[in-house]
């Protein structure tokens, strides 16, 4: 697999990194520990050298990354991330400083690691001076905790500022074909201060898949179930867009999924998403997209394509949407 540089100054990872929260939170019923250890070592035998996690998926989800990787630990970069109260997302954030040092040593013990290469702050915190945020992490930094700070769905402004105190090398933001939103002001910006950009639910939480239809049911406990965009009139409203991506992908001898894959990565070359599965054959699906070269005639050709369609339903719920772009 290829590997891309996150910025100016971030490390050097896979092309495709791979999302560990859907393993044992936010999707339903997860895998059990030993199951999801193998099928991170299993990515990483597909090239797979980035692994994302956070406090807040809960303590067996870095558990599983830490022991999972153990064995090359050195031949891999691990994210994790800070930000919400207890590291419970429903409980809202916090991100004093003595609560950002407190995640990072409980985060150090369950990777089983000495050092967090890629520590982000889950979400803004309207309440904890962006400054003083970046400045503790930079103080991790200095001490070797940690290598390099990240932000996760920030908006211009808090990115700037936390630039200025510690330089960041990576944002992890939502950005996919039915979420393009980070095109306006964020991706410019990156451009601007050389950071790399780190797209989660580069599938569209699974929808450009083209397995999830307006019949679909998700598992209680999915959180699928309190988005707008997975209400079932806007799954239907959707399906053109899964659609027209199919017989682009069919052309193209690809799935759906690789497709949207190698769009993102033909958009910059710091770009590095994070596609998240808990089935095998989706890990080599989703792996194999980092072979497929789109051609700048074709990522206009798709552009052109899916201009016309309306992506319906908010990506979020109010009380979500409320956290992002601060």
């Amino acid at each position: 697999m290829q590997t891309r540089t996150l910025g100016k100054l971030g490390p050097t990872v896979s092309a495709l990194g791979f999302g560990c929260m859907g393993l044992s939170f936010g999707y339903g019923p997860g895998l059990d520990r030993q199951q999801g250890i193998a099928l991170i070592r299993e990515a990483f035998e597909q090239g797979i050298t980035f692994f994302d996690t956070a406090e807040a998926y809960g303590a067996l989800n870095e558990e599983m990354l830490g022991e999972a990787v153990a064995p090359f630990r050195d031949h891999v970069v691990l994210a994790t991330k800070f930000g919400f109260r207890n590291g419970d997302s429903q409980t809202g954030m916090d991100s004093r400083p003595e609560r950002i040092h407190a995640v990072a040593e409980s985060s150090l013990k369950r990777l089983r690691t000495d050092r967090i290469d890629v520590f982000y702050q889950h979400r803004v915190d309207p309440v904890v001076p962006m400054e003083d945020v970046a400045g503790t992490v930079k103080d991790l930094i200095a001490e070797g905790k940690v290598g390099h700070f990240g932000l996760s769905e920030a908006g211009v402004e808090s990115i700037r500022r936390a630039h200025a105190v510690q330089p960041v090398a990576a944002l992890q933001s939502e950005y996919s074909l039915w979420w393009r939103e980070p095109e306006q002001a964020i991706l410019p910006l990156c451009d601007e201060l050389g950071i790399g950009f780190v797209p989660f639910s580069p599938l569209g939480k699974g929808f450009l898949t083209g397995k999830i239809d307006e019949h679909t049911s998700f598992a209680k406990d999915d959180f699928r179930n309190v988005v707008p965009r997975f209400s079932p009139e806007a799954r239907k409203a959707n399906q053109a867009l899964v659609d027209l991506l199919g017989r682009i992908a069919g052309e193209r001898q690809a799935t759906p999924a690789q497709i949207a894959l190698a769009w993102l990565l033909a958009q910059k070359p710091w770009i590095v998403p994070i596609p998240g599965t808990t089935k095998s054959h989706r890990l080599h699906e989703n792996a194999a997209a980092a072979g497929m070269e789109l051609s700048g005639d074709a990522v206009r050709q798709i552009d052109a394509a899916l201009a016309h369609v309306r992506v319906q339903g908010e990506r979020y719920p109010a009380d979500l949407a409320a956290r992002a772009g601060r």
